[in-house]
């Protein structure tokens, strides 16, 4: 009997000793798990009694102290579920289960025992305490062996209890059910079939306990079975042979493959132990002894082997073992510059050499395999040079066009090599070529023509410019000389105007130039290289010949004669403004040195007459009257305009009348000047005489000296002795009778080369200078007869150094 059972008869007990009267108990039946509010009986009728007695009576239930599963409804006189009835809390495993309890009336007070029994229904599936169950059992385990296993619980009873159990799969386990005392049911795996380790290394089985319920629940448990190892089994490569392939260049460490090798048997039985017998190979690899992994110790290169054999070892703790080969194939990488080796250079090459010429060979060795060995060189860009490939490892530097020292005496050529592999790998070699030098180049001048300015009156030896020419060539080649070209000038060679310096080209007036004779004048220069053969060029030069205020004005009108008077009439009726003439006159010279003014400088009435001073009119300035003299004796000054300025006067006589005759009687009074016209013409004849005296004795000098000479040679010739020729000093004459103001003296000696040729230049002399030349017939008075003893090949100024 349960202790809630005595609970209740000791409460009944006590309700009875303090009531009258008990009318009686009544017991209901009922499934645990009925919902909340489901009616259970109708206690009122079941009891006999009205519901207005349980109403009137205040009925109720009476449960003690524990939990009110039941509710009374007194409206109703029915019974209710008044919460979750579960009979396995409740209960348990006591059968039968119920509940106990009292209702209770008042007015009068009675009480009814009321029991109701909880019927189980098959709501719990059979449970075990552990979800899996593991085993460890040695694959030599005999058969029959057992194994005992966890029972399953199921709070259930009676035939909705644990039934059976079940064991799956049963390949090589059995289950055994062994009954005990107290109903309870023992559960055995026994082994039917030996374990294989190899084959199944774990082993899961599936324990079902049942129960005997409608539908019928179960619980599950998973037995995992592991299989312990014996070493019955040698390690098995798993392929006899291994190939593998590591680049040249792989890093030490470099894992190269894995030797994987099994032992089917577990534990120590089934560790494997690598290893690679000592060979020429074994410093270059090395294999875990325990994972398998072969990697890289040492660093390959593939220029030296390409191929490597390697027998790996594989054993248990056993002593049972195995072998396979791994065979590594090393691959090429492009590890390997290109070489470039020069076979054969050549330092210097002429510019004239024609395009195809070799210039280097060159040897390209790459030790890398397939496209990492296979070679392509170029050259730096703007060479005229290219490179060809004869074979795969020789190459050719060739001119590829024409070359030309003047622009690049010196190649740098770049020979790039570059191989096929990626990345590409280049090597490079720099080649300098010196480019010798061919006279191709002809001098040219900086100008294609010169044009200088002299002003006349120059000393002879003044340089007036400089031409300039060069040659691009070098070296002798270069060496550029200047040469005056043959023509001539007014009939003149011109190499008695200018001479040429040829080696600085410096052009120097031989002589002094004349503006009024000579205003300009051109010739050539050419400069010519010191090449073989030369070559020169010719360029055009135009000498400007500057005028210089040397000349004076020359009056032309009114004519200055020495017998007779001129005289302009002027009749005393002449208005202001009257033209009495004009005086003309001319400069010889240009520009503003012949602009010429007109100004009066005497006059017997300055007030009477003016001129104009551009035109040269004179003019009266006022009304003539009788008292103005007859005779006016005018002195007009004419001016040019140069710096320092030159002048002439003319004088002009005027007579203010009104008839001829008053003229004449005016102007006899001129007597003086017809004396001093025969005191002219006396000392013209004197000087004429004097002039002709001089030249008479300087004949008959020079004809003695001639004979003299003449007789010499004849005496030396018969005498066999050396003849030394003897040269008076030679001089020049310039008399100042021409519009040249100085007068210099000069040597000069001249080849045909001018080259050659030379200038010595004296200082000025005085502005009149007789001198004398013996061997001459008479004295120079012209810079014309200059000039013809000038141009005489065998003239004594020529020969006179």
């Amino acid at each position: 009997m349960s202790i809630r059972t005595m609970k209740w008869q000791v409460l009944l007990f006590i309700l009875a000793l303090s009531v009258s009267v008990v009318h009686g108990q009544v017991s209901y039946s009922i499934p645990e798990e009925m919902a909340k509010g489901a009616v259970i009986g109708n206690i009122a009728q079941d009891l006999g009694l009205g519901v207005e007695r349980l109403k009137s009576g205040k009925a109720r239930i009476y449960t003690g102290n524990t939990e009110e599963y039941i509710e009374l409804k007194r409206e109703r006189g029915v019974l209710l579920i008044k919460d979750r009835i579960d009979r396995e809390s409740l209960c348990g495993q006591t059968m039968p289960c119920a509940l106990h309890f009292q209702m209770i009336l008042e007015n009068p007070m009675e009480f009814y025992t009321v029991t109701v029994e909880i019927a189980d229904i098959n709501d719990n599936p059979p449970t075990f305490e552990r979800g899996e169950m593991k085993y460890e059992i040695s694959e030599s385990a005999l058969s029959g062996a057992r194994f005992i296993l966890e029972k399953a619980v199921d709070d259930d009873v009676g035939i909705n209890g644990l039934n059976s159990y079940a064991l799956k799969p049963s390949d090589n386990f059995a289950l055994k059910t062994i009954s005990r005392g107290d109903g309870t049911k023992h559960v055995e795996m026994v082994l039917q079939k030996q374990l294989d380790r190899e084959k199944h290394e774990h082993i899961s089985l599936i324990l079902t306990a049942l129960d005997g319920g409608e539908p019928q629940l179960s619980g599950t448990m998973q037995i995992l079975i592991t299989v312990l190892d014996a070493n019955d089994n040698p390690p098995v490569c798993s392929k006899p042979e291994y190939k593998a392939s590591v680049v040249e260049n792989a890093h030490v460490g470099t894992v190269i493959t894995t030797v994987r090798a099994t032992d089917i048997d577990k534990g120590n039985n089934g560790k494997v132990t690598y290893m690679i017998p000592k060979s020429a190979a074994g410093n270059l690899f090395v294999i875990d002894a325990d994972d398998g992994v072969l990697t890289l110790r040492g660093n390959l290169d593939y220029e030296k082997r390409r191929l490597y054999e390697l027998d790996v070892q594989v054993s248990d703790q056993g002593g049972l073992s195995d072998a396979c080969k791994v065979i590594v194939d090393v691959t090429d990488t492009n590890d390997n510059p290109p070489s470039i080796n020069i076979m054969s250079k050549s330092n210097t090459v002429s510019e004239n050499v024609n395009p195809g010429t070799v210039v280097t060979m060159l040897n390209i060795q790459d030790p890398d395999s397939n496209d990492n060995g296979k070679v392509m060189c170029v050259l730096n860009e703007n060479v005229p040079f290219s490179i060809k490939s004869t074979t795969n490892t020789f190459f050719t530097v060739l001119t590829d066009s024409d070359l030309d020292r003047e622009r690049y005496s010196e190649h740098n050529i770049t020979v790039t090599c570059s191989d096929e592999g990626v990345p590409s790998l280049s090597s490079s070699v720099t080649l300098t070529l010196q480019i010798s030098d061919v006279n191709d180049n002809a001098p040219v001048f900086e100008r294609s023509s010169y044009q200088a300015y002299i002003v006349e009156n120059n000393t002879p030896g003044l340089s007036i410019f400089t031409v300039k020419a060069r040659d691009a060539d070098w070296n002798q080649n270069a060496r550029v000389s200047y040469i005056l070209e043959d023509s001539s000038v007014n009939g003149v060679p011109v190499s008695s105007y200018v001479s040429v310096s040829a080696d600085s080209g410096v052009i120097h007036a031989v002589r002094s130039f004349d503006y009024e004779q000579i205003k300009d004048f051109q010739f050539r220069v050419k400069a010519q290289d010191g090449g073989s053969p030369p070559l020169s060029s010719n360029v055009t030069v135009k000498i400007m010949i500057q005028d210089q205020n040397d000349n004076p004005p020359q009056v032309l009108y009114p004519v200055q004669t020495g017998g007779s008077v001129v005289a302009e009439i002027v009749p005393r009726s002449a208005d202001v403004g009257y033209l009495v003439t004009k005086v003309v006159a001319v400069d010889v010279d240009s520009g503003q040195n012949a602009w010429l003014s007109y100004k009066l400088q005497k006059a017997t009435d300055r007030a009477l007459f003016e001129v104009g001073l551009q035109n040269g009119e004179i003019r009266t300035i006022r009304q003539v009257t009788d008292k103005d003299a007859v005779k006016q004796r005018l002195t007009v000054i004419v001016e040019d305009n140069g710096q320092p300025s030159r002048s002439a006067t003319v004088i002009v006589n005027v007579a203010v009348a009104d008839s001829f005759p008053e003229v004449l009687s005016e102007f006899t009074d001129f007597t003086h000047d017809k004396e001093y016209s025969d005191t002219l013409t006396f000392y013209l004849v004197l000087a004429l005489a004097v002039v002709s005296f001089l030249f008479i004795t300087c004949l008959v000098v020079i004809i003695s000296v001639k004979i003299y000479r003449w007789r010499q040679s004849r005496i030396l010739y018969h005498s066999n002795l050396p003849v030394i020729p003897y040269y008076p000093p030679r001089y020049s004459d310039t008399l100042g009778t021409g519009t040249l103001q100085h007068v210099y003296n000069y040597e000069v000696c001249r080849t045909t080369d001018s080259r050659k040729s030379d200038c010595k230049f004296g200082r000025a002399g005085s502005q009149n200078v007789l001198i004398m030349d013996p061997s001459s017939t008479g004295t120079m008075q012209r810079i014309q007869s200059e000039k013809s003893i000038l141009d005489e090949p065998d003239s004594p100024l020529e020969q006179h150094g």
